[in-house]
């Protein structure tokens, strides 16, 4: 459609009288005047029209003419003839003056786009100006306007732009010629490779636009909605867009993901996408939309719950309109129901027969009843009914005539009178009165009643069956004691030290045949374990001695002890066998063999984070008395625990932060630290008897690794606030811990990851507990001086659970200081235990 203002340029308004009408100029004004208006029609003729052969659209100029038709309904359009020839007529005056040109111009054009216009709804100038350059160059269509020369009236201007775009039908449609061009390629044509002189055409690749599917679709998978477990056996799991199969990603181990949860910190992040089978990382959007799904917020993080409400129904114009009626249904729309007819019938029928009497008398109620008679009362016929209690039978200071000792004086009656009725013991005061008429009424008894209504309605009655069980059959079928027999119960040896120095450590040598003791004047004795008497003794001149610990292979004689910083590795050589005494030097000092006197470890960057511990070798004199070896450690190590064939012992500081637990070999003078970063503050440590698993024990929790694999085995929860002493059972399935909280925790470790039993016998915290190597026994020690002795059965069979009785209490050690029974050790192959205390004394209990 042509602009407004080049169809208003066509046409104006005479300046002088104010109104359009017909008037004569000569024809070249006429001619430049239709000129010009189809040099402004040409210049939007391509946009507006399309090329020459294409249907025209005249879907704008049917809107904007139809609100030119509402607007100016009753005023008449003015001829299509006048028009040119007032805009000619205009032109030619306006030569003379350019001012006023430009004024009457501006306010012809302002006019005309109000009124141009035809009855037919088309913009006759717009026509005219489109077609008449044609008219000059081609013969017009009708003979009258040809051989008279005469301009075309605007209904025929308009058969003629009809005809002129209406589209022919081919006549080659039904032949032989091409109906459609729909499958002539745009390729690129090249030689095919598989068929000879044949050609393939080659295609650009498609880029999606903004707005596909494909551009916003990452997934590669395309093999679509079908289950993903029919590719299980195959190494596939589907398509991509190019029909290439997606070979199924590498898949980790359940080690793997535990690995990548620990390590990496955006693991928890990521989902497992099951049509690609990988992991995929969450977009900061996706996490926030899980996050307000978890507080039960709206999942759309603009949503504005607070928003202000829109006022759709109120103000002038908007009020609700409903279409429905709150009437009552007339009567006219009433079907009856063809069933209650038939219901109805039935019952007339039954009242014609007489099997329903109408207005039938009820019984008559007896005019007289009988007062001591229950016959009246409704009692529940279920074996559970039970009476209301009945009230209590008045006192004597109910009495109307009390003896006097009930009757209150002036002061208890004022004293009465102040106090608050939930505070008085009584809710009245006794009077005497001389005979029962003259006693008045009783002011609450209605309040009484009605509380006593009030009881009988709100409290509930509910007869109770008691069983009569006896107390002894909860108590499981434990064996007696005198049939576990042999454990210890007596005292028979006390290895008494100078001075009453508290005695923190004690251990037992493998053939049983002596006991090590260190206290905290920083010397390690050596007792015979039968007569008690000291036959050796070490100073070792560095503070308390915190540990000891006899290596468990009997081919050797070696006992570790450890003090502030060092671990000191000791042999009474002058006491033991030949043999045993060049075994344990073979042992220690080939190490020795191949360096100087200093073995230091992490010379390089080998061994990581071990560069302050050294292996030194103690002067000649101090060897000659069997002190073997000095092993410097950072912190003050606390605890140390060998492993069964007497090469690794494993120390625990827990004052050296990560280096707080250390595996040393004895045999090679290396240390090695197992953890990167300790889980907890370690309490103490334990190897497994016969797997190589290693247990490490923090406040609360026991952790199970795998030495050979380098893994976490399981974590056992004790349930308990401070661990303070853990040992293993010689089967290795199950483990006892005691605590400072005053308990003893069971675990059986093939049952659960959470105590068996946890016992609570003794009464402050405990210190020690210890499994006996070879008899099913255990025993605890605590700080309230008391040592408890348990029988100990665990069987082969899973299916059974262990069984635990306790034997014996050992009583004979003093608290001092608040602390009384330090540590408690087995003798190998008796039931003999030793223990040490705070009074200085340490005890062998014999069976």
């Amino acid at each position: 459609m042509a602009p407004r203002n080049a169809a208003a340029s066509s046409s104006r308004v005479s300046s002088t009288n104010g109104t359009a009408g017909p008037s004569r100029i000569p024809p070249s004004s006429l001619a430049k005047s239709k000129k010009r208006v189809v040099e402004e029609i040409s210049q939007d003729q391509e946009d507006d029209f399309g090329s020459v052969g294409s249907g025209l659209d005249m879907s704008e100029d049917e809107d904007v003419d139809e609100d030119a038709e509402e607007e100016d309904e009753d005023e008449a359009f003015p001829e299509f003839d006048s028009e040119i020839e007032d805009n000619a007529q205009l032109a030619h005056e306006d030569d003379g003056d350019d001012e006023s040109d430009q004024n009457t111009q501006d306010e012809g054009e302002e006019l005309d786009d109000e009124d141009s216009g035809s009855e037919s709804g088309y913009n006759s100038s717009d026509i005219e100006a489109l077609y008449e350059d044609e008219d000059e160059d081609s013969p017009a269509t009708s003979p009258s306007s040809s051989q008279n020369n005469l301009p075309l009236s605007t209904d025929e201007k308009l058969s003629k732009l009809i005809a002129k775009n209406s589209i022919k039908p081919d006549e080659s449609l039904g032949t032989d010629a091409k109906i459609s061009r729909a499958k002539e390629g745009v390729g690129r044509l090249v030689p095919s490779k598989l068929v000879k002189g044949g050609y393939k055409r080659e295609y650009d690749d498609y880029e999606a636009g903004y707005g596909s599917e494909s551009s916003t679709e990452d997934n590669p998978n395309t093999v679509g909605n079908i289950p993903m477990e029919w590719y299980d056996d195959l190494p596939h799991i589907g398509y991509n867009v190019e029909g290439r199969k997606i070979f199924r990603p590498a898949q980790g181990d359940e080690l793997d993901k535990f690995l990548s949860n620990t390590e990496d910190p955006a693991a928890w992040t990521s989902a497992e996408d099951k049509l690609l089978q990988q992991s995929v990382q969450l977009t900061d959007k996706e996490l926030d939309i899980i996050r307000r799904l978890e507080r039960a917020e709206n999942p759309d993080a603009d949503y504005d719950p607070y928003q202000p409400t829109i006022e759709w129904f109120t103000g002038e114009g908007k009020e609700r309109v409903m279409p429905l009626s709150a009437a009552p249904e007339p009567k006219r729309r009433f079907v009856p129901s063809k069933w209650e007819h038939k219901k109805i019938m039935k019952i007339v029928k039954a009242i014609r027969e007489g099997r329903i009497i109408p207005n039938k008398p009820s019984a008559a109620k007896p005019t007289v009843y009988a007062i001591w008679s229950d016959a009246d009362q409704a009692n529940a016929p279920h074996a559970m009914y039970m009476p209301a209690p009945q009230l209590p039978p008045p006192k004597t200071i109910e009495s109307y005539n009390p003896p006097e000792e009930y009757l209150p004086t002036e002061e208890e009656k004022k004293d009465w009178e102040e106090m608050d009725k939930e505070d008085r013991k009584t809710d009245f005061l006794p009077e005497k009165y001389n005979a029962l008429r003259l006693v008045p009424g009783y002011k609450n008894l209605v309040q009484e009643k009605f509380e006593r209504c009030l009881d009988l309605y709100l409290a509930p009655r509910t007869r109770k069956v008691k069983l009569n069980i006896d107390p002894e059959s909860l108590i499981p079928k434990l064996p007696s004691p005198k049939e576990l027999k042999p454990f210890p119960i007596a005292c028979s040896v006390t290895y008494r030290h100078p001075g009453d120095t508290r005695v923190r450590t004690i251990s037992t040598s493998p053939d049983a045949t002596f006991v090590a003791s260190g206290s905290e004047d920083g010397i390690v004795r050596i007792w015979d374990l039968g007569n008690g008497r000291e036959v050796w003794r070490w100073d070792l001149n560095s503070g308390p001695i915190q540990y000891l610990d006899w290596s468990p292979y009997k081919e050797e004689s070696l006992l570790v002890a450890l003090v502030a910083g060092k671990i000191v590795v000791l042999s009474p050589l002058a006491l033991v066998a030949p043999i045993v005494a060049a075994n344990t030097l073979t042992h220690v000092n080939t190490a020795f063999a191949t360096s100087a006197a200093t073995t230091k470890m992490g010379s390089g960057k080998e061994v990581k984070g071990t560069e302050s511990i050294k292996w030194v070798r103690p002067n000649e004199r101090e060897r000659e008395r069997g002190v073997l070896v000095f092993v410097e450690v950072p912190g003050t190590p606390k605890q140390v625990s060998w492993h069964r064939k007497g090469d690794y012992f494993a120390t625990v500081a827990s004052d050296a932060s990560n280096k707080s637990v250390l595996i040393h070999q004895l045999s090679k003078h290396a240390t090695q630290s197992p953890f990167k970063k300790l889980p907890g503050q370690v309490q103490r440590v334990a190897f497994h008897p016969t797997k190589p698993h290693f247990f490490a024990a923090t406040q609360r929790y026991i952790r199970q690794y795998d030495l050979a694999a380098q893994t976490l085995v399981k974590t056992l929860q004790s349930g308990v606030k401070w661990i303070s002493s853990m040992d293993v059972h010689p089967g290795g399935d199950n483990l006892i811990i005691g605590s400072y909280d005053k308990k003893l925790a069971w675990f059986d470790m093939d049952l659960s990851t959470k105590p068996y039993k946890t016992l609570r016998y003794h009464t402050r915290a405990l210190r020690s507990v210890v499994y006996h190597p070879t008899l099913p026994l255990f025993a605890s020690s605590s700080d309230d001086g008391t040592i408890h002795i348990f029988h100990c059965t665990v069987y082969t069979d899973l299916m059974q659970n262990p069984l635990i009785v306790p034997l014996k209490i050992l009583r004979g050690h003093n608290v001092t200081d608040g602390i009384g029974v330090l540590d408690l050790r087995w003798v190998a192959g008796k039931p003999w235990l030793v223990s040490s205390g705070s009074d200085g004394e340490v005890k062998l209990w014999c069976s």
